[in-house]
């Protein structure tokens, strides 16, 4: 006769063991993976090369808008700052931009308000442009770069007395408006394609790498981003609003593809329960309803359509991959100027907005 194999009898203490063990090991890989798909979401972003770029120069309007050149520090990095409209007292813009990009982005909105009479101090920040840092980090770095930067105007003389105002567009339309939560004398806020928290963005953005499986690594993106900057990580535009009384204007567009509408958007916590002090401008005209277009004049969305038509004939011409010195010829027959005219009617309700926030 076959001698029957032993059992081994059922050990609660052996099978919890195994079960921390694998928790454990899923814990450790889902940390390092959150690690290294987070960082790579937050690199660092030099100067775009403007010879292949329809963006404005500054070497181009330097002469007509003189600025003056300042740093200071957010954290261990030094980081620039440019002041424009020196002469002007009507009050101070701050303007926060954009991951990927700096202030110089932005260079249409700061030279239309310095144009009303406004001063406008923009700078790049951590990680971006000429300021310092490896990296932009993560989302909470564009709230400490702000804070940063508005402990600095407090104390410069020239700037501390002028009412205070913010811009802030995606990346820093999160944190001009999160930035309520402290305690500077902010007397408006415009934010526009803000993202309301670091968690509902950067999961929204992992959903397109990841798909529903993103969600199982929300406990780790919530450590890490805690681990990296502390409470900050914690903090969402809709409740430092809501916390207080300070006007705040929020722009988004409905087909926004970085930031959307329904979504991640600051817009979307304000659709159902609107206070008295929040402005929404909801952009739904084509050509002007996404992520970088909200501002785009009639003649700027023709003209940009034509380029894009030229730029793909080249495209397709070359195989898709064009030579460098036949991109750079392209772009030097560009109409800077045209492809990047404002919507005069929508700059002048920013404008009105801001002067109601001054009275």
């Amino acid at each position: 006769m076959t001698e029957k194999k032993k059992t081994r009898p059922f050990s609660f203490k052996r099978t919890f063991i195994i079960i921390c063990v694998v928790a454990l090991s899923y814990s450790l890989i889902s940390l390092v993976i959150t690690k290294f798909v987070y960082d790579s979401q937050f690199p660092r972003y030099e100067r775009h090369d403007e010879s292949v770029m329809a963006g404005l120069r500054y070497q181009d309007l330097e002469d007509e808008y003189p600025r003056q050149l300042f740093h200071f520090m957010s954290g261990d990095n030094r980081l620039q700052g440019y002041l424009y409209g020196q002469n002007n007292d009507q009050g101070l813009i701050v303007l926060a931009h954009g991951i990927g990009g700096g202030a110089d982005s932005y260079l249409p909105q700061i030279t239309w308000f310095v144009d009303q009479g406004w001063r406008v101090m923009a700078y790049d920040s951590t990680g971006s442009f000429d300021s310092e840092g490896k990296s932009t980090r993560g989302f909470p770095q564009a709230l400490l770069d702000l804070d940063a930067a508005l402990t600095y105007v407090s104390e410069q003389a020239g700037l501390s007395d002028l009412p205070l105002l913010l811009y802030g567009h995606s990346w820093g339309g999160y944190a001009v408006t999160t930035i309520l939560h402290d305690d500077h004398d902010i007397r408006g806020v415009i934010s526009a394609a803000g993202a309301n928290s670091p968690m509902e963005i950067v999961l929204e953005q992992g959903e397109r790498m990841m798909g529903p499986l993103i969600y199982l690594q929300a406990p780790s993106l919530w450590l890490y981003q805690r681990f990296l900057f502390g409470s900050a990580a914690s903090l969402a535009a809709d409740d430092a609003i809501r916390a207080g009384d300070t006007p705040v204007m929020l722009i988004h567009g409905i087909n926004d593809d970085m930031v959307q509408y329904k979504k991640s958007a600051i817009v979307a916590s304000f659709q159902a329960d609107q206070p008295e002090h929040v402005r929404l401008l909801i952009q739904d005209q084509p050509g002007r309803d996404g992520h970088k277009s909200l501002f785009r004049s009639d003649d700027a969305i023709a003209y940009i359509e034509s380029v894009n038509k030229d730029y793909l004939q080249l495209y397709e011409a070359y195989d898709q991959k064009i030579p460098y010195g036949e991109d750079q010829d392209f772009y030097a027959t560009v109409d800077r100027a045209l492809a990047q005219q404002l919507d005069e009617t929508l700059m002048q309700e920013l404008q009105a907005f801001y002067l109601s926030c001054l009275r």
